[in-house]
């Protein structure tokens, strides 16, 4: 499938601030069910500092705005060829073990009812269980848009029984790791329309490792595993850590944020 990615993050600030420098993991990955045939990346009043590819095989490029600035344009855009491998991440280089996406964060310690959902999904086969896994979060929490917040752990969307991709895929990796399957938060784009339209289409998965298999993704949030729909971009602990974009603002003024992002299929 060929997809084609316009991403739109707009930042301003109620007080012009001094400076803002920002972390991106906006390049697509590199494996075998993508090729990038085009990639875009720029800031509005930005200079390109210094961009290296990290222990997880992700490309991470540093920005500086200089100010005074009250607003900031972060636009993305690419086509890319995906393949769907029933979500295995095959041909991907990194050098962090697996092993390393054991270690628990705040946003994806599991407490006593996440330990619980992780153990009704238990199975010999680690093929067999990490699917099972996946149905479990997506039978336990609800899909539901604005019933959480950036900052929501896995144990509390449990709790509330709803809330969004991020979501999900936290409380997955909570679970895999309690029964100790390494699990990672994946950062990207799914082209979902069913009708060519463009839509909004930011999105997040987690990605376990299987033994005999490696890395596979899985979204429990749409009872699959990532296939061709899907664009990588990078991984991490949790939602923190593989946010496509990061940053810090020097100076007094409060930040808002508004995203838009429209994925397109384009025949082959």
């Amino acid at each position: 499938m060929l997809l084609t990615v316009d991403h739109l993050t707009r930042y301003a600030y109620d007080i012009p601030v001094r400076a803002v420098v920002q972390s991106h993991r906006l390049t697509p990955a590199r494996f075998d069910g993508q090729r990038v045939l085009g990639w875009t990346v720029t800031v509005s009043g930005g200079e390109m500092g210094g961009a290296f590819r990290d222990g997880a095989g992700d490309w991470v490029q540093g920005w500086t705005v200089k100010g005074p600035v009250s607003a900031i344009e972060v636009r993305v855009q690419g086509q890319v060829e995906t393949h769907d491998l029933a979500g295995v991440l095959r041909g991907h280089r990194e050098l962090v073990p697996p092993l390393a996406y054991l270690r628990d964060t705040a946003a994806t310690k599991a407490d006593a009812p996440l330990r619980a959902l992780a153990e009704t999904a238990t199975q010999d086969d680690p093929l067999s269980q990490a699917h099972a896994l996946a149905f479990a979060v997506a039978g336990a929490i609800a899909y539901r848009p604005g019933s959480t917040h950036s900052h929501t752990t896995a144990a509390e969307a449990l709790a509330q029984g709803e809330g969004v991709c991020q979501d999900h895929a936290q409380a997955l990796i909570a679970c895999a790791r309690h029964l100790g399957v390494p699990a990672r938060y994946v950062a990207g784009y799914l082209f979902s329309s069913q009708d060519g339209q463009p839509h909004e289409a930011s999105h997040a998965w987690a990605e376990l490792h299987v033994p005999g298999y490696g890395w596979i993704g899985f979204d429990p949030a749409n009872r699959c595993c990532p296939d061709d729909r899907y664009i990588r971009l990078g991984s991490g602990l949790d939602a923190a850590e593989a946010a496509p974009i990061k940053g810090i603002a020097r100076g007094m003024g409060a930040e808002s944020m508004d995203v838009t992002v429209a994925i397109q299929s384009q025949a082959q």
